[in-house]
């Protein structure tokens, strides 16, 4: 509900200033103008606060973490198996193999991650958020590498992401078994 007046605050301010913007080509009549961005900041302030509030609901956490450590799992399990599956390779088929197994389960791991800030603080969100965003350049990397077909590349690259995604749900899990 919070969010929902926020948003309409700042949807109100937006169109009450241009509106006021646009009334004399010369001036803007800084009185009622003011009063409207007041509005808006409102509006944002609201939004922010309510967004906080649904950030740190305990329920939420604990859902919230159990998510990640799932997809973070997944994430592990999939590009394990396609370093196993290394050797017999077809490098042009890497792209899709990438894109169905396992960026599913990246955007989950995404939507959840503000989530780790309020659960284990900054220190851990930047220390998961380390690892997990480097194994995610490396899969980046290898994605681009096999779409070119430089298959030698793509299979050096492969198990460093491996490596890093491994060393985030370590980090993940070690900060979720203290909190308990």
């Amino acid at each position: 509900m919070m969010k929902r007046i926020g948003l309409i605050l700042i949807s109100a301010a937006f169109l009450a200033g241009a509106y006021l913007s646009v009334l004399d080509a010369v001036e803007v009549d800084w009185v009622p103008f003011a009063a409207v961005l007041f509005t808006g900041f409102l509006g944002v302030w609201i939004l922010r606060r309510a967004e906080g509030a649904d950030a740190t609901a305990t329920e939420r956490i604990a859902s919230d973490t159990q998510t990640m450590q799932q997809s973070l799992e997944n994430v592990v399990k999939e590009v394990s198996a396609l370093v196993a599956g290394i050797p017999d390779m077809d490098v042009y088929a890497l792209p899709a193999a990438i894109d169905a197994n396992v960026v599913p389960h990246l955007n989950v791991f995404v939507a959840s991650r503000d989530t780790l800030k309020h659960a284990f603080g900054l220190q851990a969100f930047a220390d998961i958020m380390t690892s997990y965003a480097g194994g995610e350049r490396y899969l980046n990397r290898v994605w681009s590498c096999s779409a070119d077909g430089y298959i030698d590349e793509a299979a050096a690259y492969l198990p460093r992401s491996l490596e890093q995604f491994t060393q985030a749900k370590t980090l993940l899990d070690g900060f979720s078994d203290s909190a308990e």
